[in-house]
């Protein structure tokens, strides 16, 4: 069996896209030796971050060129069994479709893209998915969230939950801490947030919720740390974190690498997510994963994802993001069994298991899950 899939995402830093597929390619060439997988990359650099068994071939980062025509002409010469996609499917798909749709937030919340994201999306998602075999998306919120939206996506969306990759494990603070005085000149505990710099993320509230906790409390040693790259709505964090009165222990890292993003995590002494809407949030399960102590929104998938292993908040109400960093900050018991709680429930998921999962919805649209010598099978028997 062959399989294709679209991996441009990779090696373009477009985040929480690519950890997804990336992490899957990974596991489906463990699991499935028997079937041949074809991942179409934009990059160079993506060879490097692919399984040396897994078949590549490029296409453009131009969106209207690979989607345009280029992916099309690839797939009549490969001839696979389906395309896998997030979100968009080239215009002419001459092969079945399984799309990933992550969340809706650009119909739910449009403010937080620029318009012609916004108008684009629309036109593309809602073709993508009225042509596709299969809608898979991390958490019940959105599916919920696109059945709603998507009537044609109603009784053929399955929740696939993401995971943490097994690079995400507890490490060792101090030699963390360490190293970040020397990458960063940080000497100090710090607060950490991980994820692009947009209004959707809301690191400007984040900031505020900082300022109070220092206001309250000035004994506090305590510095911020933002890791991510800049989007397009990315001056107005910027500009909060260079006006604050706290400028100087305010820290913008920029896009990092995986390994600093695992000496951010080891390092810091609490792990912060204020956004107002995730359909899933890696970073949360990440932080965990990491033994790091959680504080993150009560909105959208992020309740789903922590369940409670996380210390609560509406991102709205400023004094309640300062309450539950506060209280973490200050209560090293409650710190402690929220880091355990945490190890737990990171624990529970796994990219083995979603790859699985995708894998089965494979054969069922390539037809394979009735042939009884098929890898369906024989996933199924390893359970």
């Amino acid at each position: 069996m062959r399989f294709a899939i679209d991996a441009h995402a990779i090696g373009q830093h477009l985040t929480g896209n690519e950890v997804y597929i990336r992490n899957l390619l990974h596991e489906f060439t463990t699991l499935d030796r028997a079937s041949e997988f074809i991942a179409y990359i934009s990059t160079p650099e993506a060879v490097g971050e692919l399984p040396p068994a897994l078949k590549t071939r490029r296409v453009s980062a131009n969106p209207y060129v690979r989607l345009g025509w280029q992916m099309s002409a690839r797939l009549r010469r490969d001839k696979p069994a389906l395309l896998h996609v997030q979100y968009t499917a080239p215009i002419s798909c001459p092969v079945p479709l399984v799309v990933s749709v992550h969340d809706v937030s650009f119909l739910e919340h449009p403010k937080f893209f620029s318009p012609a994201r916004v108008f684009q999306l629309r036109q593309t998602v809602s073709r993508t998915i009225a042509q596709a075999a299969r809608v898979l998306t991390p958490s019940e919120f959105s599916r919920s969230s696109i059945e709603r939206h998507y009537p044609q996506a109603r009784g053929k969306t399955v929740v696939v939950h993401n995971a943490v990759s097994p690079r995400f494990r507890h490490g060792n603070r101090e030699q963390a801490r360490a190293r970040m005085k020397a990458r960063f000149g940080i000497d100090a505990p710090f607060l950490l947030n991980v994820g692009d710099l947009q209004s959707r993320k809301n690191q400007v509230g984040l900031i505020g919720a900082f300022e109070n906790l220092i206001r309250l409390h000035p004994h506090l040693p305590h510095h911020l740390v933002l890791a991510g790259q800049d989007k397009w709505d990315a001056p107005a964090v910027r500009q909060a974190a260079a006006k604050s009165v706290l400028a100087n222990r305010i820290h913008l890292a920029g896009y990092v690498s995986d390994d600093e993003l695992h000496m951010l995590y080891y390092a810091c002494e609490v792990f912060v997510f204020p956004s107002f809407y995730e359909g899933f949030g890696i970073p949360i399960l990440e932080a965990m994963a990491c033994g790091c102590a959680v504080a993150c929104s009560n909105l959208s998938a992020m309740p789903e994802v922590a369940d409670g292993a996380a210390i609560f908040f509406d991102p709205r109400v400023e004094s309640e993001m300062t309450r539950a960093i506060r209280d973490l900050v200050m209560d090293a018991e409650l710190r402690a069994r929220m880091q355990r709680l945490g190890l737990q429930r990171a624990a529970a998921f796994s990219w083995e298991r979603a790859a699985r999962s995708s894998l089965e919805v494979y054969y069922e649209i390539a037809g394979a899950s009735s042939r009884a010598d098929g890898p369906a099978k024989s996933l199924r028997a390893a359970r």
